[in-house]
């Protein structure tokens, strides 16, 4: 299955690692791989992480890599990864029920 990042969740790895590089430049660059190998499991194992539980939607899930949660979808062809979270921040469902709000 092809793996595919969507704009926002680049968007999250690329402001998590500024944060970390901060301080830990080679921190920094660490995460950022071990985020992208975590990912890449998905090929081959796109339903290995459980179901986001605030949303409760079987095709969104989640893998950890503590203190965040990279948060996908499973599509026919694809998994697309929307976004990257700190694990204590919650989703949320839009009012139309329909997209998710992942900021």
């Amino acid at each position: 299955m092809r793996v595919v990042w969507s704009p926002r969740a680049l968007e999250r790895v690329e402001a998590i690692a500024r944060t970390i590089a901060g301080d830990r430049p080679v921190a920094a660059e660490r995460w950022v791989r071990a985020i992208f190998a975590r990912v890449a499991q998905l090929r081959d194992h796109a339903e290995s992480g459980p179901v986001v539980p605030e949303l409760s939607r079987p095709e969104v899930r989640q893998l950890q890599s503590p203190p965040y949660r990279i948060i996908y979808r499973v599509e026919a062809r694809r998994v697309l990864i929307l976004t990257i979270r700190h694990g204590r921040q919650e989703l949320k469902s839009s009012r139309d029920g329909e997209a998710e709000t992942f900021e």
